[in-house]
């Protein structure tokens, strides 16, 4: 949603924005083509790749590419030589460039290690995960972030071939087990295994819990007046957002409802069409 981003941030003169999650740098290089006069784009990813194939996009632009973590907002700060900055956006979940990486588990096509970190230097993999977690964490974990009703039964074949001495380790090992779990349905032409990796992505990278963190500390390095924008694509990401810009104090919720992609952008980007985008400003005396 690049024309939504640079409608509500309204970037201006000598302004410095973040972008918490540049992927492949379309919503910076929006922002930075409106920018005048001294102004900045500050863009981070947690994604080394990304930060490595930025060069390219951001040619020209006023735009300083980080590798962190979007909720490290003091640290990013801090390496970018100021206090704060007039805005922020994030745009949340999975870039269009790792799902295309076909070795890094992202992609049902793919045939690669079943890995899902957003940084493959940090952490434990997907594979890693379900090699070690008990048939309740998995399950929960399943049911809990991807909101899969046969989570049990995926679990239970899972921690089957884990006492065969053949863990799932791959992509089509974990498609074909949830293949065999999650029975089509007749009126949503969903992949059986979207849920399951949805949750385990969300896990692994702890995504949720940085969110959720991120939120507390943003409004403190924002200017007064400056404006958040959040990107989720899921009914958690979303809840998160809604319920930490209404309880905020320093904040004030600019969209009452989520704003949604247009018809034009869907057909443009299918992806894009469970994107939801709510906004809200800093107040200037909380």
């Amino acid at each position: 949603m690049p024309s939504e981003v640079v409608q509500w941030l309204q970037p201006q003169s000598c302004q410095t924005l973040m972008d918490g999650t540049f992927g492949a740098g379309g919503h910076s290089v929006a922002l930075a083509r409106q920018l005048r006069d001294g102004g900045r784009i500050v863009a981070v990813d947690r994604d080394p790749a990304a930060v490595e194939a930025a060069e390219a996009p951001i040619a020209g632009l006023p735009i300083t590419v980080f590798c962190h973590s979007y909720h490290r907002i003091d640290r990013i700060v801090a390496d970018a030589g100021i206090a704060a900055v007039d805005g922020v956006v994030l745009d949340l979940g999975l870039s269009s460039d790792q799902l295309a990486d076909r070795d890094r588990g992202f992609s049902f096509t793919g045939d690669g290690f079943l890995d899902l970190r957003f940084d493959p230097t940090a952490g434990q993999s997907a594979a890693e995960f379900l090699a070690c977690a008990t048939e309740k964490d998995i399950a929960d974990t399943i049911y809990q972030f991807g909101e899969e009703r046969f989570s049990r039964r995926i679990a239970k074949q899972i921690v089957e071939r884990r006492k065969q001495r053949n863990s799932v380790r791959t992509v089509p090992d974990l498609v074909d087990i949830c293949r065999r779990c999650v029975p089509r349905s007749k009126n949503h032409d969903i992949h059986p295994a979207t849920r399951t990796f949805q949750a385990l992505r969300i896990a692994v990278n702890q995504e949720l819990a940085i969110l959720t963190d991120a939120l507390k500390r943003i409004p403190d390095f924002v200017k007064p007046g400056g404006r958040i924008a959040i990107i989720s694509f899921h009914s958690l990401e979303d809840r998160i957002v809604k319920q930490a810009f209404r309880d905020d104090v320093r904040l004030e919720v600019l969209t009452r409802k989520p704003l949604r992609p247009t018809d034009a952008e869907i057909a443009e980007n299918p992806r894009s069409r469970s994107a939801k985008m709510r906004v809200a400003q800093v107040l200037q005396n909380p």
